[in-house]
């Protein structure tokens, strides 16, 4: 494994502690945490901090170089990819966005199709018990509540992801209000992070909002089967997550490249759920393009990402998250070995 070729960096750095700070997409937080913990016993001389401040602050402070890398679950656009300079995309982690909702007397799983998710979401449908809701779900007594819908209040991949599907599946909502990571929500309240929006539903009988997978399993959350292009109704799950992957596996750029355009989202296959989504970290593709790196951090930094995108992987599954595809530690792999630091390249440095 190309990680077995960086063990002499770490033998080399005894005592030279190195802290390296990064922020952004709540989605994968759950993981880079755990990243966190585990590196420690990679090599204890490196600390990981990591803020979930959400991915447009992630990007934001990614391009004033206020942290070491940043962490996005929404592409760089083409003007945030202009504004970067350099920028690279190293596809982290692979997760899943879930309508988590909040039906004290329902017990039995509900079913949306995303036609309906955008009307909910625009402020159309609002009521539990609207026919559009229970002609999907029959069988199912739904109360006539309110429904309360619940968005990010702040910058947002996972809002980019839901957005991206939603545009898919309803022309009017790609028509009125489009994919971003803000947009104009019609309906509803906003609460900030995967953590707020998920503590909302929670605190709010008849609430429905989407969060990402790992957060609605810690949290012991209830969530819907959403009916994919194939016209089949599919749970959130590995599996069902990793089916969407692999269709689009095949198609992805090169690290360097512009990702603007890459998407997961309404993925064919019959088994595939269709709201699902890479995730990524943001590096420089010349690490001294940020003037707090230094060459000892950078080295730091790429053994820690080459770490994370293949060892590191191990420790997805277990919190929700599906491990990068061979095809994809791949293209990572060849990004890693472009990084350089004024000028020299940081992997053959690091073995020399």
């Amino acid at each position: 494994m190309a990680l077995s070729l960086l063990i002499p960096v770490y033998t080399n750095s005894v005592n030279a502690q190195v802290t390296i700070n990064g922020a952004g997409a709540t989605f994968p937080f759950p993981l880079i945490d755990t990243w966190r913990v585990e590196y420690k016993n990679v090599n204890p001389d490196v600390n990981i901090n990591y803020a979930s401040i959400g991915s447009g602050g992630g990007i934001k402070q990614f391009i004033e170089k206020t942290v070491d890398f940043g962490a996005t679950d929404a592409p760089l656009s083409a003007s945030e990819f202009e504004k970067a300079g350099n920028a690279v995309h190293i596809p982290e982690t692979i997760g899943s966005v879930v309508l988590a909702y909040n039906l004290p007397e329902v017990t039995t799983p509900l079913k949306l199709t995303g036609p309906v998710i955008a009307d909910i979401f625009m402020g159309k449908i609002t009521k539990w018990d609207d026919t559009k809701i229970k002609e999907i779900n029959p069988g199912v007594t739904l109360p006539s509540e309110d429904i309360i819908s619940v968005h990010r209040s702040d910058g947002s991949g996972t809002s980019f992801v839901f957005t991206d599907y939603l545009s898919k599946v309803s022309p009017e909502w790609h028509d009125s209000i489009g994919v971003g990571k803000s947009v104009q929500w019609p309906s509803g309240i906003g609460a900030p992070g995967n953590e707020g929006v998920a503590a909302s539903i929670q605190g709010s009988p008849y609430s429905i909002g989407y969060v990402e997978l790992a957060y609605a399993l810690t949290t012991q959350m209830t969530y819907a089967s959403i009916q994919n292009k194939e016209g089949n109704f599919i749970a959130p799950s590995f599996n069902s997550t990793m089916d969407a992957v692999s269709s689009a596996a095949g198609t992805l750029p090169e690290g360097s490249q512009s990702w603007t355009n890459v998407t997961l989202t309404d993925s064919s296959g019959p088994n595939s759920y269709p709201i699902s989504s890479l995730t990524y970290l943001l590096l420089y593709k010349d690490l001294s393009t940020n003037p707090s790196v230094d060459e000892q951090k950078a080295r730091s930094l790429v053994d820690f990402v080459e770490w994370a995108i293949t060892d590191g992987q191990q420790f997805s599954e277990s919190l929700g998250y599906v491990p990068l595809p061979q095809s994809v530690v791949d293209i990572n792999e060849q990004t890693l070995k472009s990084l350089t630091f004024k000028g020299t390249p940081i992997l053959s440095n690091s073995t020399s």
